[in-house]
This record gives structure tokens, C-alpha cells and sequence, in this order.
């Protein structure tokens, strides 16, 4: 009881003693002002939603304490009339780096250190710096602070901007009273991103899908250390711990990325805020989907000049596009229930914020849901709703002045107050002193006629012999300051005038002449200023292109979808027992081979008729680097099967278009060949305009790329590179032995956890992305492709793979294989290689095109591929190389484009012939596929019609016509004296084993 009592005296009494402030203080001199301040007679806006007219908002240290139309107004008040004048919340940018310098990027080779051994105590990977805190690092930047203030932001967001786990990001007032407090929070969200730290030199990750390997291999690692397993302190991870609770923001940059992020948070049961880029109306229906929310930056692209027509030529439709569609973004993504905030990131300028946000409204954004943009939604994600972003009691008094509605474009903001603290921006001129004038100087008259802007008036100052006198006028809180040219010819110098408006009826002052006298001046208003009715027609807006799938050069208007057709009197190439049928019907229904014969019919089906012309099934690329993203190569370790090509599809390379063109429909994604253990591969259909996930083959088997040889010893690298193990062939089969031997030990360690009874009391290993993949190997549950060249190291990986009891799948490249065929025979492994490339670099020297055949005489599955973006595109071509060279059949030589990789993907029950019941792969040539005349007029997957020779005719003259439209749209712009850029032409970079990122 009498401790009850105790606690309750102290809660009673301690606030009012300290309240007393009796305390010793060896800080500066503190005045603390309890006064109030109200603003009268103004257009409130407590929220986006809820609007008081003629209101008062009255505010106290720094807090609203009333808003309302009968606010009683206390003595100690500060009274400011605000009629006609309008306020609104202050804005919130949720995504800055304001105060804090983003750091340079280090001198990093793509095979520097693993990690650094001194640095003890943190995560292994240096782009992990979940430990940093922006509070303890961020300086106040009162020229940016300043610029944001005019822009109407009050509060902002900042983080350290470098980094796959950022740190922790920090709230802060816009406050540029030096003696308050601006930091609202300390620790407030957890920032994250795909980009490697620029302050590193470590090698990994090299690549996007390095990033995501990491990101995952993290958050395993957070948990397990979580769990107290481990038996030393990590400080990056147990700050990543801690900062679990906070918001979670993504940095993605990219539609594409956007999903990618949402992907890996969905895996681990996080739903990130996702910072975007403004493409995101490009892939709507999947952004839509990730139910995440989005921070949405502004910065549309500065129009082009494309007066000069070969600069405009070079111009890709992407570009042109975006630019054009960019200001619609907003809409869209309201229009779709997108919950997002706005963000200054990316601008050049922070003063184009409010003309791109304007122009946003133009093209359909609602007000109203732009106003929840920048104050109540960024207060909301921040979970900060009671504080800041509305005016309710209790809130932060951060609020803009306005001179009228906040999206009008003449509309001028006058104030901005953060925290109780004015910031102006353009002073409040409560009285209008344009009219017409008699003004007396002295015992000179002249007439006085003041026009142009309330806030920024013009002054025109005649003679009575109606002579123009040089003359200028300046407006400042509510002082008037003037010069005028004296009439004086003796002392013709100026008369300064000044004084103070009382009554914009007459004006008056003190004037100081010529000759240094002094003097009055009164201005006697004769006629009130008419404003003149705008008689400029409104604004003719761009059309806006309408977006296809995907949003390029030959995408289509809508969503393709799946026919049931019958094709009539084809030659078909079954692949089949039954050969090479001649006049034959093949009918397609539910995606399916529904029916091959003779005089097929079905009602509901679209007849093609195929007289002279050849029926194949699709063609499919064993070995393609095509439609990949941020990285072919994840070269940062000797070993990458943590990675994965499955996260970096990318559904929008137009090579996917060209491909289909060529009649492929089916390709695998591999890995680049800079490290022996590669990464895993993804088997895609190519269904143009589908998302990624889309295009992955469904319950694919599992593969991965291996390499030996030059790439992977790092021989043709340059020599201004560190060295990386391996750098001998000898080291090359080293890393396989040591690294299935971790995989034998990994696995048995587990098993081992797992079948101890009392494993709760045990520590359990740590989860090795890494390690796992190999592990899968050795069970047999993945295949490896293996990249190679030279007979010795074919042998040495058949002899390490038998070693621990596995086989590999496909040897590809293979070029000298023809010296092993029976050995590789004798292994059970197939092969995929060149038709005919050899002496492009050394240990090629001994290919031949007579390769394959070779090869394929011996009894192997025999297929070509491609590894380059052209010659995907004309692989049917490939395959007759192998009747010039090895006179094989064009039966069989069709094969390697078809049956054989299939068999090679383990895909051959599904795909690579047709047979009912198998998909409907395939593709209508107007020629022998095998013939340089051939064509490709239809191309098929699952039954929808991904590529037709006439509907791309049609495209042809539609896009010649768009681009003609976008370039009139931008001609018009630079006729407006619109800020523009020039044309530049992006070179589109392609990928093969080799290629290492920069």
C-alpha cells in the first residue's frame, strides 16, 4: 500500500518539480515563448478531405492546438488576418539522403577479396551495413533544407544511400531554427536495395542476381542468428535484427525490380514500402499485384529536339514513349487503388517538383489524391498519423500558406512553417496597389499606372506632355520603393521614393530628389486595375500513346490469348516415328496437340491453310544469354550456385520478339562462364508481352552452369585485374573437388542435426544457399551444364563427377568433343555446340563443323545452340549446316534445333515434336525450315500465336506512324520554348558467356 501511495506522489509531483526548472543549465540562455499564434479567416485544410472555410488554426510551441470557424482566440496571441489565403499540411518526403553525401564508389576489381579478414565483428559481406544509422551521420543543409521549404516540404526522410542493407533511416524537421530540436526520430525505417556498397572492394556481387542471392542468404543468416545459433557476435545482423521493426523501404528503381523486390520480401514475409521509378503504368496489373506500397518519384524526362531528322532517326520508340506516357503515371497508379507517396528523388531541380506534380494533374491525377501523396499517406506508411501530415489537434504545426489552391499554377506560396518556425517564400502582400495614379512629386505631377503582379508590380510613370520617365517599383511587406528619372536636365539622376501603404487609395511617402532634398510624394488613385479575362485558350494536351505488352516496339494492344486452329495440308515435321507427313492436317485446341491426320475438321477452330508450307515444332535454344538483367555473369566468386537466372528475366528484351521471328519458342538462360561453379539457369517460354514468372517453364527440371578453360582461369581478362583462384586448369578442377567435398560435409551435417532427438538443445548449422545447390547435384535433383572447349578438361569433369557418383547432363560449346565422343558416350552425357564457329580465341583452334555430326554418329543427343542473340534468331539455319557438313538427314539435322534439346532439358515428353498430347509448340514456315528462304509466318506456344508474319507487317506501319506523332508532339514542345535535350542513341548491350558487368 505504501509503496502504492509512493508511485503515486512521485507521478503527481516529479513533472511539476522539474517543472520548476531550478536546475543548474550550462547551455546557452533559454527564452522560452508559451505565447500563441493565430491565423484568421483562412481556407483550412486539415486533411486532403476535410476543408474549414474562414477558419483559425491556433498553434503553440510548435503544436496545432485548435482549428475550427469559432476558435476562441487567447490574450497572450499573435493575431494574423490571412483572408484569401488558403493553408494546407506541409509536405513529407519519405525517400532523401538530405544531409548525408552519397558516397563515391571505390576502385573494386571484379575479383577482389572474398571479404575482409579485419573486419571483425560485422557481417561477411561489406554491402551489408545494416549497423549504420543516418542519425549519427546526417549534417543539416541549410541551402537544401531552403529548397525543399520552397517547395512546401516540411518533414523528410534520410538514410545513407549506399548498400544492399542500408541501415536506418531518420526523420527530420525542415526546422532552420538552429536551437530546436529537428530530429522527430531517431530510427524510423530500414532501408535496403540491390546496389553493391560503393565503399567496398570486395568483388560480390557483381551482378543483380547477385544482390538477390545475397539479400536471401541475409535474411537466412538473421534468423539462424536470431535463434542463437551462432558462437560469434555479428553487429551487422543483430542491428538487422532490431531494425525488423521498423519500416521497411526498398529501394528498387525499376518496374521490373519493383517485382523482384516484392518477390524476395513475400519469401521471407515482408511486404516492403518499394521506392519506384515512374514506370511502374508500364506493368500496372503486376504492380497492382505485389499489394505493396510504392514511394513514387516525378523526374519525367526533358523533351527531345528532334528538329534535326537523322538525330531523331536514332532514337529508340522506349524513349520516345516514355516521355510521352511518363505524366500519366500517377493516374494510373491512383486509378488501380496504388497506395503511394510522392518523392523529390531523382529531380535535377528540387523546384521541378511542383511543375511536374502539376503537370501530373493535367493529365487526369486528382487533387485531391495528390494532396494525400504529400502529407497524410507518408505520414500514414511512417505509422507518425497523430503527429505530422494533417492539422489536428496535437499535430506538428507544419503547415504552407498559400495565396490560393495549392495545384493552380498562378497560385503562390507564401509561407512555410515547420515545427511553429516561418520559413517565407514569397511574402504575403495583403494589399493590392495596382490602378491607375495621379502622383505628385514635390511640385511635379505625373501619372502613375501600376499593373502586373500583385506580389510583383510594374510601374509605367508618364509626364503631363504624356513622355515616358524611366521608372521601377518594388512591393516588400507592404513598403513601397521606387525610382524615377527626374526631370531635372541640369541633375538628371533619379528620385528615390518610399513609403508605407495604409490605404491603396492614396499613396504617399517621403521622396529624396535629385539634388539630395527631401521631399513628400502622394499617389492619388484614379482608377482601379481591371484584370484582363484570359484569353488564351487552354492548354492542348499530348495525346497520350496507349501502352502495349510489352510497352516497345512491336508489343501488343492487349493481353494475346489462346485459339483453338486447325492447320489444313501442312508438311509436317513430326520428330516422330512417322516422319515427314505431306499433306497433313495438325489440330491445336486448350494449348494441346489435339489431333493430327487427314481432312481434320472442328467447328470452333481458325483454319490456316498450310499448302506448301512446312509445320514444325518450335525450336529450342539449349544455350542462350538473351532477356537477362543486371548481369550475365555473377564473376564476384570462384563459386555462384547461390544465383539464380530464374530472379533476372527480363520479360521486355526485344531479342525475345526477334527470337520468336526465328521460330524459337523454348530457350534455357545460362549463366556466364567467368567462374567453374556458375549459377542456376532458367528454362523459359517465350510468351511476348507475359510477365517473367510468366515465361518460366512451370515445374521446370533443375540445371545449372558449369566452366572450364580460359573464362574461368581468367586468362582473357586483361592484366590490369588482381588474380582470383583459379588461375590454372589444374586450380579449376580443384575448386570442384573442394567444393562438392564442402557439399558431402554440408549435407552430413545436417542430417546429422536432423536426426538428433534432442536437436532443440542443439545448434543448428546455417542454412548455405551455396552449398544447398551443390548439394542437389550430388542427389542427383540438378544437372549441370557445363561450358567447354578442350578434350582434357571434357575428361577431368566426367572422371570428378563420377568421383561423387553423378553424371553431367550437357556438355555445351564442346568444340573438341569429337576427340572424347566415345568416352562421352560411355558417361552418358549430350552435347550442345556450334555448328561451325572455331579460331575465335586460342583453345578453339581445333573445332571443326564436322563436330556434330561426329558426335552424333557416335550415339550422343546432339544439339546446336546459339549463346549469341543473332544467331538465336536463325538457328533453323544451324541445323542445316549439319547436312553440308556431315551429311546427316534433314530429318535428323532438324533434331538438334528440336528433339534433341528437348531431351537435353529433360523437356522431350512435353515439347520438341508434334505429338498429340504434347503442347502446341510449333511453327509455320513458308519454306524447308532448313532453307536461308525460310520464313517463319506463325509462331505458337501453348495454342497463342506469339509472333505472325502479317500482323508484324501491320506493326511496322504502326510504329513508323507513332513515332511521327511522338516527334510532332516534341517539335511543338520546343516551339513553346520548352527546355530540351538532345536525341541520344542507346546502344543495346548483349550478353555472352564472357560479358562482366562494369
Amino acid at each position: 500500500m505504501r509503496r502504492t501511495l509512493l508511485v503515486l506522489f512521485l507521478s503527481v509531483f516529479l513533472p511539476q518539480i522539474h517543472a520548476q526548472d531550478y536546475f543548474p543549465n550550462s547551455e546557452s540562455v533559454q527564452n522560452k515563448n508559451n505565447n500563441y499564434t493565430a491565423f484568421t479567416n483562412a481556407k483550412i485544410y486539415v486533411s486532403p478531405t476535410q476543408i474549414i472555410e474562414k477558419g483559425t488554426l491556433l498553434i503553440q510551441n510548435g503544436k496545432v492546438v485548435g482549428t475550427g470557424n469559432s476558435i476562441s482566440i487567447p490574450k497572450n496571441c499573435t493575431v494574423i488576418d490571412l483572408k484569401g489565403k488558403s493553408i494546407y499540411p506541409s509536405f513529407i518526403d519519405i525517400f532523401t539522403n538530405f544531409g548525408i553525401e552519397k558516397p563515391k564508389r571505390n576502385n573494386y576489381s571484379d575479383d577482389g577479396p572474398l571479404y575482409n579478414t579485419k573486419r571483425v565483428g560485422f557481417y561477411w559481406n561489406e554491402s551489408i551495413r545494416a549497423e549504420v544509422n543516418a542519425y549519427e551521420s546526417y549534417k543539416y543543409d541549410t541551402a537544401k533544407a531552403e529548397d525543399l521549404l520552397k517547395a512546401g516540404f516540411g518533414m523528410v526522410l534520410t538514410h545513407f544511400p549506399d548498400g544492399i542493407a542500408q541501415g536506418s533511416g531518420t526523420l527530420l524537421a525542415l526546422n532552420n531554427n538552429v536551437s530546436t530540436n529537428r530530429v522527430v526520430s531517431n530510427k524510423i525505417s530500414n532501408q535496403l536495395s540491390f546496389s553493391k556498397s560503393a565503399l567496398t572492394n570486395q568483388a560480390y556481387p557483381t551482378s543483380l542476381m547477385g544482390s538477390m542471392a545475397l539479400l536471401r542468404q541475409m535474411y537466412l543468416d538473421m534468423n539462424w542468428y536470431k535463434n542463437g545459433n551462432s558462437t560469434t557476435k555479428d553487429l551487422s545482423l543483430e542491428a538487422l535484427i532490431e531494425n525488423q521493426k521498423l519500416i521497411q523501404i526498398f529501394d528498387a528503381g525499376d518496374k521490373l525490380n519493383s517485382l523482384r523486390a516484392s518477390k524476395i520480401g513475400k519469401e521471407f514475409g515482408i511486404n516492403y514500402i518499394i521506392k519506384g521509378a515512374g514506370n511502374e503504368f508500364e506493368r500496372i496489373d503486376e504492380i497492382k499485384k505485389t499489394d505493396s506500397k510504392f514511394i513514387i518519384p516525378i523526374n519525367y524526362p526533358e523533351a527531345y529536339d528532334v528538329s534535326n531528322p537523322y538525330l531523331a532517326n536514332q532514337m529508340d520508340l522506349k524513349d520516345l514513349r516514355y516521355w510521352n506516357q511518363a505524366p500519366s503515371n500517377l493516374k494510373v497508379l491512383s486509378d488501380n487503388g496504388i497506395i503511394f507517396a510522392l518523392t523529390t528523388d531523382k529531380l535535377k531541380k528540387t523546384e521541378d517538383f511542383r511543375p511536374n506534380l502539376l503537370k501530373a494533374i493535367k493529365f487526369g491525377f486528382d487533387k485531391t489524391k495528390a494532396l494525400e501523396s504529400l502529407t497524410t499517406i507518408p505520414a500514414s506508411l511512417l505509422g507518425k498519423s497523430d503527429e505530422i501530415g494533417s492539422l489536428k489537434n496535437g499535430s506538428q504545426a507544419n503547415f504552407i500558406i498559400t495565396s490560393g489552391e495549392l495545384f493552380d499554377e498562378k497560385t503562390i506560396v507564401h509561407e512555410n512553417w515547420v515545427q511553429g518556425t516561418k520559413f517565407v517564400v514569397n511574402e504575403i502582400v495583403p494589399n493590392d496597389i495596382r490602378g491607375s495614379y495621379d502622383l505628385v512629386i514635390a511640385d511635379d505631377t505625373y501619372k502613375l499606372k501600376i499593373e502586373g503582379e500583385i506580389s510583383a508590380p510594374k510601374s509605367e510613370i508618364t509626364t503631363k506632355e504624356d513622355q515616358k520617365v524611366k521608372s521601377s517599383l518594388t512591393l516588400e511587406n507592404n513598403w513601397i520603393t521606387a525610382l524615377v528619372k527626374s526631370k531635372d536636365t541640369i541633375n538628371p539622376n533619379f528620385i528615390r521614393l518610399n513609403g508605407f501603404v495604409e490605404n491603396t487609395n492614396v499613396l504617399s511617402g517621403k521622396a529624396i530628389l535629385a539634388n539630395g532634398n527631401e521631399s513628400k510624394w502622394t499617389a492619388t488613385k484614379t482608377a482601379s486595375f481591371e484584370i484582363k479575362k484570359d484569353s488564351t485558350k487552354a492548354e492542348k494536351l499530348n495525346r497520350i500513346i496507349p501502352i502495349s505488352y510489352p510497352n516497345i516496339a512491336f508489343g501488343n494492344q492487349k493481353k494475346l490469348t489462346q485459339q483453338t486452329l486447325l492447320f489444313k495440308n501442312a508438311t509436317v515435321w513430326t520428330n516422330e516415328k512417322e516422319g515427314i507427313l505431306e499433306e497433313t492436317d495438325v489440330l491445336v485446341k486448350n494449348g494441346k496437340i489435339a489431333s493430327i491426320g487427314k481432312n481434320l475438321s472442328d467447328g470452333s477452330a481458325t483454319v490456316v491453310d498450310a499448302k506448301g508450307k512446312h509445320l514444325t515444332s518450335g525450336i529450342i535454344d539449349e544455350h542462350s544469354h538473351i532477356a537477362i538483367s543486371g548481369g550475365v555473369n555473377e564473376s564476384g566468386q570462384n563459386s555462384s550456385a547461390e544465383v539464380t537466372i530464374m530472379d533476372v528475366v527480363d520479360s521486355e528484351d526485344i531479342d525475345i520478339y526477334r527470337d520468336l521471328a526465328g521460330g524459337v519458342t523454348t530457350s534455357q538462360l545460362l549463366h556466364g562462364s567467368a567462374n567453374p561453379i556458375g549459377g542456376r539457369s532458367a528454362i523459359v517460354k517465350w510468351k511476348w508481352g507475359l510477365t517473367a514468372d510468366e515465361m518460366l517453364y512451370k515445374d521446370q527440371p533443375k540445371f545449372i552452369k558449369f566452366a572450364l578453360g580460359e573464362n574461368v582461369k581468367q586468362a582473357n581478362w586483361g592484366t590490369d585485374n588482381p588474380t582470383r583462384f583459379p588461375q590454372t586448369r589444374m586450380g579449376v578442377e580443384q575448386v570442384f573437388t573442394d567444393y562438392f567435398q564442402r557439399a558431402k560435409e554440408y549435407e552430413a551435417t545436417w542430417k546429422n542435426y536432423n536426426s538428433n532427438a534432442k536437436k532443440d538443445k542443439t545448434k543448428a548449422p546455417r542454412v548455405d544457399l551455396e552449398l544447398q545447390t551443390l548439394v542437389e547435384i550430388l542427389n542427383k535433383e540438378r544437372f549441370i551444364t557445363c561450358h567447354s572447349y578442350v578434350q582434357s578438361e571434357i575428361l577431368m569433369m566426367m572422371e570428378v563427377a563420377e568421383k561423387f557418383n553423378f553424371r553431367i547432363n550437357t556438355f555445351t560449346h564442346i568444340l573438341e568433343g569429337y576427340k572424347v565422343a566415345d568416352k562421352m558416350k560411355e558417361h552418358g552425357v549430350g552435347a550442345s555446340t556450334f555448328s561451325d564457329w572455331w579460331a575465335y580465341k586460342f583453345e578453339v583452334n581445333d573445332a571443326i563443323p564436322y563436330n556434330g555430326p561426329i558426335l552424333h554418329n557416335q550415339g550422343l543427343v546432339v544439339a546446336y545452340n546459339s549463346d549469341d542473340a543473332e544467331m538465336s534468331r536463325r538457328l533453323n539455319q544451324e541445323a542445316g549446316k549439319a547436312v553440308k557438313y556431315g551429311n546427316i538427314s534433314e530429318e535428323e539435322a532438324w533434331k538438334f534445333v528440336t528433339l534433341n534439346p528437348a531431351k537435353l532439358l529433360h523437356l522431350d515428353d512435353k515439347i520438341g515434336s508434334i505429338k498429340v498430347g504434347k503442347d502446341a509448340d510449333i511453327v509455320l514456315w513458308n519454306n524447308n525450315p532448313l532453307s536461308i528462304y525460310a520464313k517463319a509466318e506463325k509462331t505458337i506456344i501453348e495454342g497463342v500465336v506469339y509472333y505472325d508474319l502479317q500482323r508484324d507487317e501491320a506493326q511496322r506501319i504502326a510504329i513508323a506512324n507513332e513515332r511521327n506523332e511522338i516527334i510532332a508532339q516534341l517539335l511543338l514542345e520546343k516551339n513553346k520554348g520548352m527546355i530540351t535535350q538532345e536525341p541520344k542513341k542507346k546502344e543495346k548491350k548483349e550478353y555472352e558467356c564472357d560479358t562482366l558487368e562494369q
